[in-house]
């Protein structure tokens, strides 16, 4: 693979991880010997939030009257797209009815989980699709019980615009609460919910280390880190269209990974060119997360062929995968990795992580090179069933006895013989008495 790197990630300095997982492994114990009184004082010491747990009806009315029609409407855009998709994802998910041998039957089952806890991420932006891609994708799937929770930004509760958005995805309940403290909540039932079966939803590293430490009696969508992003471009590509592109993605944050690979370096070169003007037409607040990504975790590659970018991007696994260069179809026949591939340059990243339709929540740290991103089928359970007649009990019986006892497993050998011996002698495979 012929790579050349034009501008390398010298990543960033230091690491948390061991102090962000004591810090949540002694929230978590402290939640689960004291209950909701220790999720309320967290609140209010993490948070400062001192008010009702439970956001009520009115205080959703209220917020959605805050709104103008206009982000209404475009909320529901969203939500229509997003649903519409997962929807189709649910009708894909077949159950089945298959006769192996004669008498033998299996088959395959979707089971929509009881309860679904969504988590919404607050900080910096108020994240209006999170709450769409989570609770509406629950619903899609079946799920009775959806709860979802946010934390507050400032003395007023959530943001009235999520709550809207939590609202016409369908949640059943809401809570004010954010970061360790809300998914614990989740998990356990607190505040008259049911416990979830499954906790789902971006957060920040606090929030993925306390789904990863709960893990096992509680599923987890994924254990995700911070968002990355790969533009693979060619001569036909616009600079400083990519250049934009890849200041959307380092927005997320200074820990944000993004990389453009190219076959052409005249683009490569303008593109590094133009990033950094294009941090700076930013207001501030934005501009110096989208500023330290670049600087420590932006890379531009060039490369001598398609081949050697489409290689590059199936090790890595990005979170978000970009082309923008010829022969749309032959990347999407090849490439294999990627949490969400966008296809041709009208197709930006931010369309995937707002309205489009496929889900945001996805793979991250290369994780793509093993699983996909959240879907209706994390809130099902995929089981099988088997039923036996008496025209496959003999043979069935017997190959199972002879495993066992091989196996060394004599009363799984014995539950098969005497399932054998009711059959009538005629019945029986040749050979037995």
């Amino acid at each position: 693979m012929a790579l050349t790197k034009l501008k390398s990630a010298p990543g960033l300095t230091g690491d948390a991880d061991l102090e962000t997982g004591a810090i949540v492994r002694t929230m978590l114990d402290r939640i689960a010997q004291e209950g909701e009184q220790a999720v309320v004082d967290y609140a209010r010491d993490l948070d400062g939030w001192t008010g009702a747990i439970e956001v009520s009806q009115a205080q959703v009315d209220a917020a959605e009257a805050q709104l103008s029609d206009d982000l209404k409407l475009d909320i529901q855009y969203a939500h229509q797209n997003i649903r519409a998709f997962a929807l189709a994802q649910r009708a894909s998910a077949q159950e089945f009815e298959v006769q192996l041998r004669p008498g033998l039957f299996a088959g395959q089952r979707h089971i929509p989980l009881q309860t679904a806890g969504c988590y919404v991420p607050g900080g910096r932006y108020a994240h209006i699709a999170s709450a769409l891609m989570t609770i509406t994708t629950a619903r899609a799937a079946g799920v009775k019980n959806v709860i979802a929770c946010t934390p507050a930004r400032g003395s007023d509760g959530p943001a009235p615009a999520v709550l809207y958005a939590m609202r016409l995805a369908g949640a059943d309940r809401i809570l004010c609460l954010g970061g360790v403290q809300g998914v614990a909540a989740l998990a356990h039932g607190f505040f008259g919910g049911q416990p979830a079966d499954i906790l789902v939803g971006p957060g920040n590293q606090f929030v993925a280390e306390a789904k990863r430490q709960m893990f096992g009696p509680v599923g987890i969508d994924m254990f995700a880190g911070p968002t990355d992003s790969m533009i693979l471009a060619d001569a036909t590509a616009d600079a400083l269209t990519i250049a934009w592109d890849l200041v959307g993605q380092a927005e997320h944050g200074q820990n944000s990974p993004v990389s453009l690979v190219t076959t052409d370096g005249d683009l490569a070169r303008e593109v590094m060119r133009l990033v950094p003007r294009c941090i700076a037409e930013l207001p501030e607040a934005n501009a110096a997360p989208a500023r330290a990504a670049w600087a420590a975790l932006g890379e531009v590659i060039l490369a001598e062929a398609p081949e050697d970018m489409a290689a590059h991007a199936d090790a890595e696994g990005p979170e978000h995968l970009h082309v923008q260069a010829a022969d749309l179809e032959w990347w999407k026949a090849r490439l294999t990795s990627y949490g969400s591939l966008f296809l041709g340059e009208n197709t930006t990243v931010a369309f995937g992580d707002k309205a489009a339709g496929p889900n945001h929540v996805l793979p991250t740290s290369g994780a793509a090179r093993y699983t996909g991103g959240l879907s209706v089928h994390k809130f099902l359970k995929t089981v099988t069933w088997q039923r036996v007649e008496d025209a496959a009990l003999a043979d069935l019986a017997q190959a199972t006895a002879n495993i066992s006892r091989h196996e060394g497993m004599e009363a799984h050998a014995r539950t098969a013989d005497i399932r054998l011996a009711r059959l009538a002698p005629a019945q029986r495979r040749v050979g037995q008495g």
